[in-house]
């Protein structure tokens, strides 16, 4: 007797055929929507790139943007190679830093304007500071993670004056 398996797919799942656009021609139609507008919601971007052809959710079109590098400065996306050079990095996201406080012995935690974490922790991690093992961005708040209680004060020594907080 011989078992037989049906499987859901019976066509296999291929980039770049006639009837699905392949992610790079996605990623480079995203990249030509970003640099074209001041896109600033992914829900525009995914009903734009739709309008191209492209089958795209709020969740492929988030990944995109995590994958390519998109930053959202103040309330538009900018691609990396459009977001200037890591020295005028802290110039151009100055106005969006309010403040910050410890938490704990390796913790900053760094408050921007809404829309804003995400420009100001690139900057963060293109400046390569030593003492910063890494940084965490949402929407309106950056954690700053250091890997002792020294190497804390030192940041925010640097954030103080950077920032002049």
């Amino acid at each position: 007797m011989q078992n037989t398996r049906t499987f859901m797919h019976t066509q296999p799942h291929t980039s770049g055929s006639a009837s699905r656009p392949a992610t790079g021609d996605r990623r480079d139609a995203l990249r030509r929507i970003i640099r074209a507008g001041t896109v600033g919601r992914q829900a525009d971007l995914v009903r734009l790139l739709q309008r191209e052809g492209f089958e795209v959710t709020q969740s492929s079109v988030s990944r995109d943007l995590r994958d390519l590098g998109v930053a959202k400065v103040g309330d538009r996306y900018v691609l990396p190679e459009d977001a200037g050079a890591p020295v005028a990095g802290f110039e151009a996201v100055a106005g969006f830093v309010q403040g910050f406080q410890a938490a704990g012995p390796n913790l900053i935690v760094l408050r921007t304007t809404i829309g804003a974490a995400q420009s100001v922790a690139i900057a963060i991690d293109r400046a390569r500071w030593p003492e910063v093992v890494g940084t965490i961005s949402g929407d309106d708040t950056i954690f700053v993670a250091t890997d002792s209680a020294r190497h804390q004060r030192a940041v925010a020594d640097r954030l103080r004056a950077i920032f002049d907080l």
